[in-house]
């Protein structure tokens, strides 16, 4: 499995014209599908004189959570193709929204198909591309006297240290590229008293 995962770093915009129908692309950096409903909501609102706001996100490393809107299109018409352009950059963690002003003519389902495809790709084209790293963190807790120990692999595997609380029993949260995980934790696991706190909550 890879741990890399290319997503975009900022807001993009772009627009397309076609028969003097108007589309308006919007690509956002998500991270929850609660995350993409509300800034849907947000455009809707903002936009609320708009015939159509189609949308499309995906989500997640693995690429596997996914979900496209025609808000009134006729099916497959906006949501698939703004979806297509998503998948054919392997983009995740983004969301695509074209809002749709209507022009009085009618595109036809291959012209719609084209427009919403069009203004996606004006958006990606502006954002700026970053290859992102998946993380996994680990819970341990340790008694004091092992602090050294435990510090010295902190220092030579170089994880993030996202919380710690020092008292004779010690407890600290550490995050690290999930490739490298095995190695920490197995080194870890060497130093005497170590707990691994997600392997009691199993228990």
């Amino acid at each position: 499995m890879s741990d890399e995962f290319k997503t975009i770093k900022d807001k993009s915009e772009g627009t397309y014209t076609e028969l003097r129908s108007k589309f308006l692309a919007f690509a956002h950096p998500v991270r929850t599908v609660e995350e993409a409903k509300a800034l849907v909501d947000e455009y809707r609102k903002k936009y609320y004189d708009a015939r159509h706001v189609c949308w499309a996100y995906m989500l997640g490393h693995e690429r596997l959570l996914f979900r496209s809107n025609d808000d009134g299109e006729p099916s497959g018409t906006a949501g698939k193709p703004i979806l297509g352009q998503i998948n054919s950059r392997e983009l995740t963690d983004i969301l695509v929204i074209v809002v749709r002003y209507f022009g009085g003519v009618k595109l036809g389902t291959s012209g719609l198909i084209q427009a919403y495809r069009a203004a996606t790709i004006e958006a990606l084209d502006a954002a700026e591309i970053v290859e992102r790293q998946v993380e996994q963190e680990i819970d341990i807790r340790f008694d004091y006297l092992q602090m050294n120990a435990v510090m010295r692999v902190v220092k030579e595997e170089q994880p993030t240290v996202v919380n710690q609380q020092f008292d004779n029993s010690c407890t600290m949260t550490l995050s690290i590229r999930a490739s490298l995980m095995p190695r920490l934790r197995e080194r870890l696991s060497k130093v005497e008293g170590m707990n691994f706190l997600d392997d009691e909550l199993s228990e």
